[in-house]
């Protein structure tokens, strides 16, 4: 087969992409650096992942360092036992080094970072899958956008141009003179869109959404700490916020 002629556009440079080792490695090393910089360091793990609340953590730990992902590094990093750990007593801190977990280094004191995210709990949207916090159902009657969750008086009716959608999602609802009717049965008060601890579905997340209700928690679990001055590994309980004694 005779080769194309037509011109082709050569790029002279080029940016070489780092390979899976050595971002390992940069990891490994990082992570032992911190261990020399800073003088505690927190495990934490994650509920509700949403990568907009880490960047406000990172932000508000502007002078720390965190570390999230790729667990099996880190913990080669703080070492499995004595003789591998980056420094006395870390490798107590590896087993709990699984699922959504990082590492979170810092020089401030520890009271100050446990009161820090005991109080920093934003809620979001939930997503399909995770389970369902509190029941929502849509009142009975005319359809207001935060369908009861807020006085009447503060609240306004929903858009028609938002009732098609409804319906598609399963709602039983019509136009009427141009204003959005919730209309069941007597013995009916309003249309259950989810029951507490249920696993939510997409429709149920949809309608959760279109109506403003917000019930994914996101949350910053502490699991422990490390002081590098003493070698101190503290295990934090997330009941009571009980501490117990790691050496």
């Amino acid at each position: 087969m005779p080769r194309s002629k037509r011109a082709r556009v050569v790029h002279e440079s080029k940016t070489a992409k780092k390979s899976h080792k050595e971002q390992t490695r940069r990891l490994y090393a990082n992570i032992r650096e911190c261990v020399e910089k800073y003088d505690h360091l927190f495990v934490f793990g994650v509920d509700n992942m949403r990568n907009t609340y880490l960047k406000d953590v990172r932000t508000e730990f502007a002078d720390s360092r965190l570390f999230f992902g790729k667990t099996k590094v880190m913990a080669v990093a703080l070492g499995h036992n004595p003789e591998s750990e980056a420094a006395p007593n870390l490798h107590k801190l590896s087993p709990l080094l699984s699922g959504a977990v990082g590492l979170l280094f810092t020089s401030r004191d520890p009271e100050s970072v446990l009161s820090y995210f005991d109080t920093f709990r934003p809620l979001d949207f939930a997503r399909a899958g995770t389970v369902s916090t509190r029941s929502f159902t849509i009142p009975n009657g005319l359809v207001y956008s935060r369908a009861g969750e807020i006085p009447t008086a503060d609240d306004e009716p929903i858009s028609h141009t938002i009732e098609p959608e409804l319906r598609k999602l399963g709602v039983p609802t019509r136009l009427v003179k141009g204003k959005v009717m919730l209309e069941l049965t007597d013995d009916q008060e309003g249309y259950p869109v989810c029951r507490e601890g249920e696993v939510l579905d997409s429709r149920q997340t949809t309608l959760l959404k279109m109506f403003g209700v917000a019930s994914a928690e996101f949350r910053v679990d502490l699991k422990a700490y490390w002081t590098r001055d003493t070698g101190d590994v503290k295990f934090l309980e997330s009941q009571g916020g009980m501490e117990v004694d790691g050496q």
